[in-house]
C-alpha cells in the first residue's frame, strides 16, 4: 500500500508541501500543465533547487506578473491587480480546470473550509468572506497544484506529524496576532501541534488546510518501506533547524499499517412536531454542509408520540456550523453532542467495465486485505436505465467484473 508521511517538524506551507511532492518525483511540467487549465493568466511558476540549513530542497515559487489584454475574468477570477479572490470566483477556476471530478470536489471543499472559518472568525456570512489568508493567486495556485500532485503520485494512506506552529506574533490582513493565526487555528480542529520555540509562523493557513484535509492519520512515522523521500522549501532561514518540509514515499504492508482513527463528534435530537417533508431536505443540507453521516431513527417522546431521532456524525470544528443549520431548518429547541473515535477501513474508487459503460467499485480494505467492495450504486443505475437492462444484471456484471480485475 503507497503510503505519504509528512513530516512537519518545520511547519509546512502550501509551497513547502508542493515543493516536497516535486521533489519526490511529481513531475514540475505535469503540474504546470495542470494549473494552465486553470484558464488564469497573471502569474509565472518555476520549481528551483535551494539548499536550506545544508538540507537540498526544492522551492516552488509563484509570481504574479502583468497580463495584458488578459480578461481574466472571463476565465472565473478578477483581474490580477484584484490581491485577494472570493470565494464564488475561485470555484469558478478550479470547476473549468481539467483535475479530475474528486480532484474539484477536493479543492472546492478546501475553499469552502477556510471560508467558514473566517466567516465564524469575523461573524459574517459565508457570502461576504474575502478570503484574505488564502485568497491570493499564488495560494490558489499552491492548494490546486497539491490537489493535482497528489492525485498523480496516488497514495493509499497519508500520514502526518505532529505539526510545529512556531511562536511569536504574525501579521495578517486583520492585525497582528500570536501564532498559530486564527484562521490556521480554527482550521486545524482536532490535529496534533506543538511549538518548538521559534519565535515566527512555522504552519500557515494553506498548509493546515491542505494537511488536515488529506491526512488519514496523525503521529508518527509509520512502519514502510522507503521508496523516495522530498524536500520543500520554505522561505525563512531559521537558527537551528532547516526551513524545510519533508514527504516519505513508501509502501506499507499488511502487518505494518495501521486502520486510520479519527476524532469526531455526534449530534442528536428528537423531533415530534415538524413537517415530515422537511427531513428530507435537511439531510441534503447537513451532508452539503460538511456532515459525515446523517441517519434518522422512529421513537417514541412525551405524551407517548411518535418521533424522529436525528443523528449527525461530524468533524470536531463542523459541530458549531452544523448545530446552526439544526436550529435554523427544524423545530427542536435542544441538540446534544458528544465526541468520540472512529476507526475507518481505508477507502478507494476504482473503476470496471461492463457491456454497458465503466462503473465504480468502492474497495474498502484494512492494510493491503480488501474487506468490501461494492459497485457505485448511481452508476449501476443509470447505466441501467440508459440501456434498458434490469439493475441487478449490471450490478451482477460489475461484481463479477470486480472480482476478475482482483485475481
Amino acid at each position: 500500500m503507497k503510503t505519504l508521511y509528512f513530516d512537519c517538524f518545520a511547519g509546512a506551507a502550501g509551497d513547502m508541501i508542493l515543493g516536497a511532492l516535486i521533489d519526490a518525483g511529481v513531475p514540475f511540467e505535469a503540474v504546470q500543465q495542470a494549473l494552465g487549465t486553470l484558464a488564469v493568466d497573471g502569474y509565472e511558476i518555476a520549481a528551483d533547487r535551494v539548499v536550506k540549513g545544508g538540507i537540498t530542497a526544492v522551492k516552488f515559487r509563484v509570481r504574479e506578473v502583468a497580463s495584458p489584454g488578459h480578461d481574466a475574468a472571463e476565465a472565473g477570477l478578477p483581474v490580477p491587480a484584484h490581491k485577494h479572490y472570493h470565494l464564488k470566483h475561485i470555484r469558478a477556476a478550479i470547476d473549468r480546470s481539467a483535475l479530475s471530478e474528486a480532484g474539484k470536489a477536493r479543492a472546492n471543499r478546501m475553499f469552502m473550509r477556510l471560508a467558514e472559518a473566517e466567516a465564524a472568525i469575523h461573524g459574517m456570512s459565508i457570502e461576504q468572506v474575502h478570503l484574505h489568508e488564502v485568497g491570493a493567486i499564488d495560494s490558489i495556485i499552491d492548494i490546486v497544484g497539491v490537489v493535482f500532485a497528489l492525485e498523480w503520485l496516488g497514495a493509499d494512506r497519508i500520514v502526518v506529524s505532529p505539526m510545529n506552529v512556531g511562536g511569536g506574533m504574525v501579521r495578517s490582513a486583520h492585525g497582528i496576532f500570536p501564532v498559530p493565526a486564527p484562521a490556521t487555528l480554527k482550521i486545524l480542529g482536532a490535529a496534533p501541534v506543538y511549538s518548538s520555540g521559534v519565535q515566527a509562523e512555522l504552519l500557515t493557513p494553506t498548509g493546515a488546510l491542505v494537511l488536515t484535509e488529506y491526512a488519514t492519520a496523525f503521529g508518527p512515522v509509520p512502519a514502510m518501506r522507503i521508496d523516495r523521500i522530498g524536500y520543500g522549501a520554505g522561505d525563512r532561514d531559521l537558527p537551528e533547524t532547516p526551513n524545510v518540509l519533508r514527504v516519505i514515499v513508501g509502501e506499507a504492508g499488511a502487518t505494518a499499517a495501521a486502520t486510520p482513527v479519527m476524532r469526531i463528534t455526534v449530534l442528536a435530537c428528537e423531533i415530534d412536531d415538524m413537517n415530515p417533508q422537511i427531513f428530507g431536505a435537511l439531510m441534503d443540507r447537513l451532508y452539503a454542509a460538511g456532515a459525515l453521516e446523517v441517519f434518522y431513527q422512529p421513537v417514541q417522546m412525551k405524551k407517548n408520540r411518535p418521533g424522529t431521532l436525528i443523528t449527525v456524525v461530524c468533524r470536531p470544528d463542523d459541530r458549531r456550523p452544523l448545530t446552526d443549520l439544526v436550529f435554523r431548518e427544524t423545530t427542536t429547541i435542544g441538540v446534544r453532542f458528544h465526541e468520540m473515535d472512529r476507526e475507518c477501513l481505508e477507502r478507494e474508487t476504482l473503476p470496471v467495465t461492463t457491456p454497458w459503460g465503466d462503473v465504480r467499485v468502492k474497495v474498502a480494505r484494512r492494510g493491503s486485505d480488501v474487506l468490501n467492495a461494492q459497485p457505485e450504486f448511481d452508476d449501476v443505475a443509470r447505466l441501467a436505465a440508459d440501456h434498458d437492462v434490469p439493475i441487478k444484471t449490471v450490478h451482477a456484471q460489475a461484481t463479477r467484473a470486480w472480482l476478475d480485475r482482483s485475481k
